[in-house]
């Protein structure tokens, strides 16, 4: 309890620029775990989900039941239900419907992260910042014409090295959450591209229409919006 109260006391000598420091902290803290509950929602793939999808000429009623039972929040169970329920209509129309619904899942998992990489840039700038007046301090009190006392002079260089020692730090560990956030959004989207294949090839062969594979539902929403 003593070495806690000891860091926050230090923290706090760092002058102005750690209250602004401690906002973007929590609010990156904020995203982080509203991101990592939200993922842990979206992104469950049941074992028996993926096997079904990967099986060969499977029943689209077990599939809808297995959707059923992952809910409405369910990234994957939406996917595959905007597939399922329009597996009757011409594969284009299937493809288009893909696309936006991946489109929307997509914007879901992106809300927030453009904070998180906000604070990454922001916090050492304001360390920096942080900084700059520490020392200005510093020297305004060695350019005085009266007697410096040497704890002076210090004080004005702790200010600025815990600034932009609590800048770095508050950056690094957003930089970690939005790294981790990314990779696990883009091994989601990659896999549902690859799923959705599946299914889009299972409609044809339920169609009978023959010709060469369609181009996965994400990959075409990707294009368009290049």
């Amino acid at each position: 309890m003593n070495e806690l109260t000891g860091a926050l006391r230090a923290v706090m000598y760092g002058g102005p620029m750690v209250y602004p420091l401690l906002a973007l902290g929590v609010l990156a803290l904020a995203i982080v775990i509203d991101r990592a509950v939200a993922y842990g929602r979206c992104l469950r793939l049941p074992t028996r989900m993926l096997e079904l999808v990967e099986t060969y000429g499977f029943r689209w009623e077990d599939l809808e039941r297995q959707i059923a039972a992952l809910g409405p929040h369910n990234a994957y169970g939406r996917f595959f239900k905007t597939i399922a329920d329009n597996r009757a209509k011409p594969i284009w129309w299937v493809e288009s419907r893909a696309g936006d619904e991946a489109g929307a899942i997509e914007k879901i998992l992106n809300r927030g992260l453009w904070i998180l990489e906000t604070v990454v840039t922001a916090a050492p700038l304001l360390g920096l910042l942080g900084t700059i007046t520490g020392m200005m301090q510093a020297f305004k009190i060695i350019g005085s014409s009266t007697l410096v006392a040497p704890t002076q002079v210090t004080s004005g260089v702790a200010q600025a090295l815990i600034a932009t020692a609590l800048g770095l730090l508050i950056a690094i560990l957003a930089l970690f959450g939005f790294n981790f956030f990314a990779r696990t959004q883009a091994q989601a989207l990659d896999r549902m591209e690859r799923l959705g294949s599946r299914l889009i090839d299972h409609i044809r062969l339920d169609q009978e229409s023959g010709g060469a594979a369609a181009p996965a539902p994400i990959a075409l929403a990707r294009e368009a919006a290049r």
